[in-house]
């Protein structure tokens, strides 16, 4: 399946990219899965992606929790919590 992934703030700049396109490979299925999947490629990935890590997700510009399913074609997105004043 293929999803559209798109990294703001810190998890952008922690990264090195504000977004990519990826296959993702059989048993991701779910954007928790994303995550986890995405900690693998260790680093700054596993850092930013921290199971624990206060960070907020996304799925087709809807803020989701890790259990969202994906559909090919689907942007996930993460990035951190926003606080104002």
């Amino acid at each position: 399946m293929k999803i559209d992934l798109r990294y703001f703030a810190s998890v952008r700049e922690a990264v090195g990219l504000a977004g990519e396109a990826v296959t993702v490979p059989d048993g991701v299925a779910t954007v928790g899965d994303v995550r986890a999947w995405l900690r693998t490629r260790g680093g700054a990935w596993a850092e930013a992606l921290a199971e624990g890590r206060a960070l907020r997700m996304a799925c087709n510009h809807t803020m989701t929790d890790a259990g969202t399913r994906l559909t090919d074609g689907c942007e996930v997105a993460f990035f951190p919590p926003v606080t104002g004043g």
